[in-house]
């Protein structure tokens, strides 16, 4: 009975860390509902409550991604001082809302308006991202920063932010760490562009147009320029969004070219070593790209064969709630403990590099859109 016991005990005990594992983690699911709902409630009522006062304007401008990343540091703060957000992190799955998000959002992007429509855009984003990549990676290198870090700063500050620093960190293969680095560096520079961007373009008093390409090529999640644009107005929306949507419709292409520079030269040690195969290819590449695509094509086609707007509204709202859900986990994930052990170097590549995208995007926004006309 007794060596019975000890060879049960071992299982069982294994059993109830599973048990135990799973358990939390459905606690942190349940943790990023709550605040996700809880975001929804506050962008729905916190308007209604500045009604009237001095503080109605910025209540209306405030949009989702604002309550969300709040209500997750706060919930960070506190996880943290119960010693449970460790436990916890477990069930935040910040990559799996993102990646849900944007399958999503590939249906509401008409590819054959992008092509036909926006040449502005596309020229514009096929620029901005070389440029901006270029820098980043070139500075990055210059001060020594590790490759596959480097991939997804250069990503996400010249794309699209955290979607693309996923992407990237897919195809390059990257640390969980160095992933939840570069969101946090997304989040804290996308948060003050937000509502310094529409300021500014009031300041230079630049076209609705403009205003939008410049927005919409700057900040780096796709939620923040929907936020930033509906501070710029309405007009500024539409092209802010044209534009954004573009350089999403790219992350594809930059995550086959990262896979592929990767495999074939940067972890190949020597002329000796086996060239990768397409599986190897087709294992390290980020297959949600792939439902971006299909979502994108679907709805084109949907719509084009007379279906319902509706049911594109309604995957659109069940987007914004995954991404909800994704800047409350990436709330709930950000460790200054983490900006700290990565020194100043990646900061300053970071900055640099949006200091550069804020340049370029405003002079390629005044070649290609100064002179575009709105509706």
């Amino acid at each position: 009975m007794t060596e019975q016991a000890s060879r049960t005990s071992p299982e069982e005990r294994a059993e109830d860390r599973r048990s135990s594992g799973i358990g939390y983690a459905v606690a942190g699911v349940s943790v990023v509902l709550a605040l996700g709902a809880a975001t929804r409630f506050l962008e729905a009522q916190v308007p209604r409550w500045a009604d009237g006062t001095a503080f109605e304007g910025v209540a209306k401008s405030v949009e989702f991604p604002v309550y969300a990343i709040a209500l997750g540091l706060l919930g960070n703060v506190v996880l943290s001082r119960l010693a449970l957000r460790d436990a916890l992190s477990g069930g935040f799955r910040t990559e799996f809302f993102i990646k849900t998000g944007l399958v999503l959002l590939g249906a509401s992007i008409n590819l054959k308006v992008l092509v036909t429509a926006a040449g502005p855009a596309i020229i514009q984003a096929l620029l901005l991202i070389s440029i901006v990549f270029g820098f980043t990676w070139w500075l990055g290198g210059r001060l020594g920063l590790e490759d596959k870090l480097r991939a997804l700063l250069a990503s996400a500050v010249s794309i699209c932010g955290v979607s693309a620093a996923i992407a990237a960190a897919g195809a390059v293969q990257a640390k969980r760490e160095q992933l939840a680095y570069a969101a946090s560096l997304v989040i804290a520079f996308a948060l003050p562009s937000i509502f310094l961007l529409p300021w500014l373009a009031r300041v230079f008093g630049l076209p609705d147009a403009v205003a939008g390409a410049w927005i919409g090529g700057n900040i780096d999640t796709t939620a923040a320029v929907a936020a930033s644009g509906a501070i710029a107005g309405e007009d500024a929306l539409q092209i802010a969004t044209i534009v954004k949507t573009t350089q999403n419709a790219l992350i594809g292409i930059v995550a086959i070219a990262l896979t592929a520079y990767f495999a074939l030269k940067v972890e190949r040690r020597s002329a000796q070593d086996a060239r990768p195969t397409v599986g190897q290819f087709w294992e390290r590449f980020p297959k949600f790209v792939l439902g971006f695509i299909a979502a994108s094509i679907v709805g084109t086609l949907y719509l084009q064969g007379g279906g319902d707007k509706a049911t594109i509204t309604t995957v659109n709202d069940l987007r914004t709630w995954f991404l909800i859900f994704a800047f409350v986990a990436i709330g709930l994930e950000f460790s200054l403990r983490g900006l700290r052990e990565a020194g100043w170097r990646p900061v300053a590549v970071f900055a640099s590099a949006t200091v550069v995208n804020i340049v370029v995007a405003l002079g390629l926004a005044l070649v290609l859109f100064g002179s575009f006309e709105v509706g």
